[in-house]
């Protein structure tokens, strides 16, 4: 399946609903037009969108989080890229589902949307998963805010691959980290197979870890991943590794692929002020056969790029 960059578009989306999980954790759904249907139809998993969020209102001061109290009221000049967690298309309209945590100036404002209220944003953006045909078995891999464009690409693949069989690792700092997959985290046990509804809906066997421990097993994702690697020995030739999450995490992510010879690609995260490469502030070092190493940019080569194509560091 091919991940090339579909066009992209101006678009007016109306806030459907824009639901709090949690104390910082927000899913925000937004409906595009008719127009903006052949283009979302056609998005990847992995893709993402920019979003002005330059006139959006601060909450009530006494609702604002102290730690933000000075940095929110800087102005927001510059859009802020979000991946989808879902799109659904229909000959109507298009509906395209957000994850998002309460970080900062930007992501504080947009707590104030709405149904009914409209935000301007420019998509879909990026380069996203690539799916070869020929992998029987696919392993996804989350760390913190990483899990929206696996839960998207859990959605491809349940739908346009259906025998491809899917394993999904999780890992958050701790177990209230876990609300952002609207579960109920004081139900959660220290088993490590714990059941997050995006994932069990389609019956995909997930394995939960916790910097802390408060929730499954105590330690890096990465670690539970090697674990499993090693018990279960899948075929490299049948079998891709889908990360995304912070970079120290995809970076073990990539060891870990080259030591156990599976294919792996990495959703990047990085400050992608206009999404369409004309800022170049999102460089990425990577590997080029001529020259030794190139730099692409994260907002048009990626967000998704082949794990052993970046250089760590």
């Amino acid at each position: 399946m091919s991940s090339l960059p579909s066009k992209k578009g101006i678009f007016t989306a109306s806030v459907l609903q824009n639901r709090g999980l949690g104390d910082k954790f927000f899913r925000l759904s937004l409906e595009l037009g008719k127009k903006a249907n052949a283009l979302f139809a056609d998005a990847s998993a992995g893709q993402f969108v920019e979003i002005d969020v330059s006139q959006l209102a601060l909450p009530a001061e006494k609702i604002i989080p102290e730690k933000l109290s000075d940095s929110s009221q800087r102005n927001v000049l510059l859009r802020r890229p979000f991946s989808f967690a879902d799109i659904d298309s229909s000959k109507d309209c298009t509906i395209v589902e957000i994850l998002y945590c309460v970080l900062g100036p930007a992501t504080l404002r947009m707590k104030t949307l709405k149904t009914g209220d409209t935000v301007n944003l420019i998509g879909p953006l990026g380069t996203g998963f690539t799916i070869p045909e020929d992998k029987k078995s696919a392993i996804l891999v989350a760390g913190g805010m990483g899990a929206p464009p696996l839960i998207h690409l859990t959605k491809v693949l349940k739908k346009q691959y259906q025998d491809t069989e899917i394993t999904a690792f999780v890992g958050a700092k701790t177990k209230d980290d876990l609300s952002f997959f609207d579960i109920k985290t004081d139900k959660l046990k220290k088993k490590t197979d714990i059941a997050l509804e995006q994932f069990a809906k389609y019956n995909i066997k997930t394995f939960i870890s916790t910097d802390d421990g408060s929730a499954g097993f105590k330690g890096f994702v990465t670690e539970l991943l090697k674990n499993w690697l090693i018990e279960n020995k899948p075929a490299g030739t049948e079998t891709i590794i889908y990360a995304c999450g912070p970079e120290a995490m995809l970076a073990a992510t990539a060891a870990l692929s080259c030591e156990f010879k599976i294919p792996c690609q990495v959703s990047l995260e990085r400050r992608m002020a206009c999404g369409i490469g004309l800022c170049q502030s999102c460089a990425v070092k990577c590997r080029d056969k001529s020259s030794g190493t190139i730099y692409k940019l994260c907002c048009k080569d990626g967000p998704v790029f082949w794990a052993d194509e970046v250089v760590w560091e």
